[in-house]
């Protein structure tokens, strides 16, 4: 699906809407970066718990040499417990690197744990307190919080705990096949809470 462009003689990734390097296939000499690396698309970069925030800033230059804004999306997924030891040290290495970059948080995968049942799941609590940190953690270093990734549904689903959802309700209405989703109770009361995180000064 990569094809030159005719206009602009430049490779493009026409098979999705936006291309993303996940966790596990980011190291800087895999097939992956090599690939996105060569391609004009908008690319974005997943960075989890434990990144080493100065290959995150070398990835940065390799995807992008030319400094173009709107090239790197990088995608944080830190998890609660982390985002404050962690996400300081990664916008300074990135900043450092001067190649701009749009900032993302996915406070979902971070936040990912097994329910009493065994099934996965994630907490209102935990995917709220990761977005109010990112936020104010990017405010507070000049930063500026650009897009957030969420896994939701219309469908009154019970993957999700809080907001209406308890613990041992969670097997009652799950039904996705892959991770858990937010139902459209808990996405709309998650939009209310990052609307207020926003403007806070």
């Amino acid at each position: 699906m990569t094809r030159e462009d005719p206009e602009t003689r430049v490779p493009f990734n026409l098979s999705a809407h936006m291309l993303w390097i996940g966790e596990r296939t980011r190291n800087i000499g895999g097939a992956h970066v090599e690939y996105f690396r060569g391609i004009a698309n908008p690319v974005g970069v997943k960075i989890g718990g434990g990144a080493v925030a100065a290959e995150i800033a070398e990835l940065v230059r390799i995807l992008n040499p030319a400094r173009e804004r709107g090239k790197v999306v990088l995608i944080t997924r830190l998890g609660a417990k982390n985002v404050e030891a962690e996400l300081p040290g990664l916008i300074e290495a990135v900043r450092g690197a001067r190649t701009p970059v749009l900032w993302c948080c996915d406070p979902m995968h971070g936040n990912t744990v097994r329910s009493a049942s065994g099934l996965k799941t994630r907490h209102m609590r935990d995917i709220s307190r990761e977005l109010e940190l990112t936020v104010a953690i990017h405010a507070g270093h000049r930063s500026r919080l650009g897009g957030v990734h969420l896994e939701m549904t219309g469908s009154d689903v019970t993957e999700c705990a809080g907001t209406g959802v308890s613990a041992d309700q969670i097997p009652l209405r799950y039904e996705t096949y892959c991770d858990p989703r937010l139902n459209a109770t808990q996405s709309m009361e998650l939009a209310h809470q990052l609307s207020g995180f926003l403007a806070e000064p």
